[in-house]
């Protein structure tokens, strides 16, 4: 009675089908499978030893976003300010009325409806038209104080903790006189000896926003300026400015992104401010600050004038405040897994 192997009965195709049982395996342990590349990506992004500066910075961005994911409340922020830029982006699209004009006969002072949903100011305009085309301006002096005074702030920081000695003393001294006045009383003295508009209103609180992200990066630079690595560059003859651009000022970037989102809320309101006492952005133009000063006049009878910007300042100042916390926990080296 002959016996036949087992392996040659595996490798004889199978009545009705062309592939063999060997062959099928072989092709299905092959084939991609969506899950399974999924799996393997992660796997990938969360290696702990990585091949290349690519898949370790893709790591730290994957797992950063984890982290930030995890927070329901960061996550909301995060759709209120894109939400917010694409109403700034396409605010001529969206806005049912213009922003600049109205009928004074008809649409005067008119209630939340149908037709105008936060109802028209005491010159017949569309206060959600104005709101919409007022987010451009939020966004533009939020934007352009940030790319003015994180820079400044950063740079002033970092020499003076790397350098130490009377570069650090006088370097510090000129931020405490900054410090030493409240942010608006200080914007309020700039924009009055520069002249009132957008421009000097970002001008004046640019500069009145600098001294916090200076005092910032100094600490983060006089933890890390003794570490071994810049030992070893300085070993290597790395220049003084080139240790403090390359090394030091990359690892004072997140807890600087952190720190300015959290003080969006604080550029809003002095931005706000100086609008509502008529020194930021003039009339027409639909400033959420200004909004609320033409509105102070009717706000026991008609209240919608002036709640509907307030509103929005306040949405605007809690997204902010809610992203910065996300960023800060996942951007946090001590909360890495």
């Amino acid at each position: 009675m002959s016996h036949s192997n087992p392996s040659t009965i595996a490798s004889q195709p199978a009545p009705g089908n062309g592939l063999s049982l060997a062959s099928a395996a072989a092709l299905s342990a092959h084939t991609p499978h969506p899950a399974g590349q999924s799996e393997s990506l992660c796997a990938w992004l969360m290696s702990e030893q990585p091949r290349s500066r690519r898949q370790a910075a893709l790591g730290r961005a994957y797992s950063g976003w984890r982290t930030f994911a995890r927070n329901r409340l960061a996550l909301l922020g995060l759709l209120i300010v894109l939400a917010l830029g694409l109403t700034a982006l396409f605010a001529d699209l969206l806005a049912p009325y213009s922003a600049y004009s109205g009928d004074l006969r008809s649409t005067r002072l008119l209630a939340p409806s149908w037709s105008h949903w936060f109802g028209t100011d005491d010159q017949g305009r569309d206060i959600l038209s104005r709101l919409m085309l007022g987010s451009r301006i939020t966004l533009f002096v939020v934007a352009l104080v940030a790319v003015l005074a994180a820079p400044i702030g950063l740079l002033v920081g970092t020499v003076a903790g790397y350098a130490g000695g009377l570069v650090d003393a006088a370097l510090m001294r000129i931020t405490d006189i900054f410090l030493a006045f409240p942010r608006l009383i200080l914007a309020l003295a700039f924009v009055a000896a520069l002249g009132p508009g957008i421009e000097n209103a970002v001008l004046a609180i640019a500069i009145t926003a600098w001294p916090p992200y200076a005092r910032m990066a100094r600490a983060e630079t006089l933890s890390i300026r003794q570490s071994d690595y810049i030992a070893a560059v300085r070993l290597l003859g790395a220049s003084p400015g080139r240790i403090v651009l390359r090394h030091i000022m990359p690892l004072c970037l997140p807890s600087l992104i952190v720190r300015v989102t959290l003080d969006m809320a604080g550029i809003i309101l002095t931005a706000a401010g100086l609008g509502f006492l008529g020194l930021g952005a003039q009339p027409p133009m639909p400033e959420w600050g200004a909004m609320i000063a033409n509105g102070r006049l009717y706000v026991l009878d008609q209240w919608w004038v002036a709640a509907a910007p307030g509103a929005a300042i306040f949405t605007v100042s809690l997204a902010f405040n809610l992203l910065g916390d996300g960023l800060r926990d996942a951007l946090d080296p001590k909360a890495a897994p």
